[in-house]
């Protein structure tokens, strides 16, 4: 009787042709994904970073402009 087919026994594959995986990584928790994680991280720092510069500069801009129409 063959085995029950699953990805660490699939039928048909012979032994050692795929690499086993954990619980996590069938999951699509793996090391792979960690570092996924840590680089949208560093992207949403980084586009946070820039849309409060923005912010400011917008800011300090108003504020020149409301300065110079009082004076």
């Amino acid at each position: 009787m063959t085995d029950s087919k699953n990805i660490n026994n699939p039928v048909g594959q012979g032994g050692g042709q795929r690499k086993r995986q954990s619980r996590a990584e069938r999951q699509n928790n793996g090391p792979h994904r960690n570092l996924d994680r840590r680089g949208a991280a560093e992207q949403k720092a980084e586009l946070v970073r820039k849309m409060r510069e923005k912010a400011r500069a917008a800011e300090e801009a108003a504020q020149t402009d409301d300065g110079s129409a009082q004076s």
